[in-house]
Parts: structure tokens; sequence; C-alpha cells
């Protein structure tokens, strides 16, 4: 089992989640998040003071998957997201140890499903 996390631009969610639907991956959380890469700086004029805005909106999908949906979420999230400028985003993969459905207590790769 896997626990994928990725960043990426908030109006990419759209293509994103068709993507992920295509790919029949449905079940995902996503939040709202903030944070900087390499070069996402610029400045605003707020009420005459000019700010440096290194904090940029993104949003963070977190998707678990049996072994035998990695590539395929990998490759989904990437043809969602990508559009060939910086500030794309990232996706990390991480071991998912244990997995439990609290409704029906299930463990392990059926909790996933």
């Amino acid at each position: 089992m896997k626990l994928i996390v990725a960043i990426i631009r908030p109006h990419q969610l759209p293509a994103v989640k068709k993507a992920l639907y295509e790919a029949q991956v449905y079940a995902m959380t996503v939040t709202n998040a903030m944070g900087s890469g390499v070069g996402e700086r610029y400045e605003e004029t707020f009420r005459g003071v000019r700010h440096e805005v290194t904090l940029i909106k993104k949003l963070r999908l977190e998707i678990a998957v049996n072994e035998d949906f990695v590539d395929v979420t990998l490759d989904a999230l990437i043809r969602g997201a990508k559009t060939g400028e910086p500030g794309d985003g990232k996706i990390f993969v991480l071991e998912l140890p244990e997995c439990i459905r609290i409704r029906t207590e299930e463990r392990g790769p059926r909790a996933i499903s």
C-alpha cells in the first residue's frame, strides 16, 4: 500500500480529477495548502505598500492506493496537473504500513478499495 501526496496548482484540480476518474481512482482527500518553491516569488502592492509574496496557494491531494494502482495514479496526476511551467507541483510516494476502514474494521489493502 502507498500514500500518494500531490501538491498542485488550484486551477488544475478539475483536470486532475478528470484524469483520476478516467483511471478509475475515485477516493482522495483535498486540502488547501500554501508553500514556496524555487522562483515562486512575486511582489504585490496593498494599500500603497509593496509586499513580497513567498507563499503561493496550492492544493494538497492525498490518495491511498494498493500496489497495482500506483503507476496508474501517478500517470493520471501528472497528466492532469502538468502545464509545463514552473510551479506545477510535486508528487511524493510514501509507504503506507496500515489502513483501517472504521465502519467495517477491515484492515490492509481491503480497507483501501
